[in-house]
């Protein structure tokens, strides 16, 4: 990537960046190459930024769906539910260390600011 001179990642949600989620972190840290990850964990080890599905709602809702698969609804009973719920997760030390200012509409804007 610093090869190719990027001036950014965007990162997948792919299973192989999660688990190599502080791997991917200070690699984009070392090269200085700013990144937005799909989930605040990212963010939480020392990512920029991150703008994705709440997994925490996610998981809620799962949770629900299996509840009434055990209570007796059969699955094709139970309505589909499209993600509706994003959050936006901002790492203000991540950000000084790139040498960025997060503009304030949209600190104001975010679900959550690590300082």
């Amino acid at each position: 990537m610093e090869k190719a001179g990027a001036d950014g990642i965007v990162a997948s949600d792919t299973p192989e960046l999660g688990t190599n989620r502080q791997l991917v972190v200070d690699l984009a840290a070392r090269y200085k190459i700013p990144a937005i990850y799909p989930f605040r964990n990212f963010v939480e080890v020392g990512g920029l930024m991150a703008y994705g599905v709440d997994v925490i709602d996610l998981m809620r809702r799962v949770a629900n769906m299996t509840s009434e698969v055990l209570r007796g609804a059969k699955p094709g009973d139970i309505p589909f539910y499209q993600q509706t719920k994003y959050e936006l997760v901002l790492n203000q030390k991540a950000a000084r260390s790139f040498g960025l200012e997060f503009p304030p509409a949209l600190l104001m804007t975010a679900d959550d600011v690590i300082e």
